[in-house]
């Protein structure tokens, strides 16, 4: 085996931290992910109420309870995926994964607690997640408060033609 070959085989980004552009990429597919799923659930309500009733429903924009009930969903999406294998669907297609700060595994309890501090870093214009731009591991405030980190998963030499 040669030097440079042997240098291309040792390519890896597999536990670096991940950056602002693919933890945005992720948190946007994830949006999209949950506003269809809780469109579809709504249009699967009001259909069968309408079924039952006769009566159309209809889900107001400006309805704060279904705002609330929107984001509690998204939590619940974020938390339980967070839990079971430490990325949700936006970060499974860019490769990311939620870890400890330590680099172990997520459990349950740090995971929904990522999950309700989240909202956190949104408040006050989003100054929350100043620290994914300037800070050198690229945490949020939800990432300090639960103290996680959020890695790149995948191996570079797999992409490797």
């Amino acid at each position: 085996m040669t030097a440079g070959r042997e240098a291309a085989d040792r390519v890896t980004i597999q536990g670096r931290y991940a950056g602002s552009a693919s933890r945005f990429t992720a948190y946007a597919i994830d949006l999209a992910i949950c506003s269809g799923l809780f469109a579809l659930v709504l249009a699967l309500v009001s259909y069968a109420a309408k079924v039952v009733t006769g009566q159309p429903v209809n889900w107001s924009g400006g309805s704060i309870a279904i705002d609330i009930i929107f984001i509690a969903w998204q939590l619940f999406y974020l938390g339980y995926s967070w839990a079971a294998s430490g990325r949700t669907l936006g970060m499974m297609a860019l490769g990311l994964r939620v870890v400890r700060a330590d680099g172990t595994a997520l459990n349950a309890p740090r995971a929904a607690l990522r999950a309700v501090a989240f909202p956190l870093s949104f408040i006050v214009f989003g100054l929350g997640l100043v620290g994914i731009l300037v800070q050198r591991e690229h945490r949020a405030l939800h990432d300090l408060i639960a103290g996680t980190a959020v890695v790149y998963s995948w191996d570079a030499r797999a992409a490797r033609p």
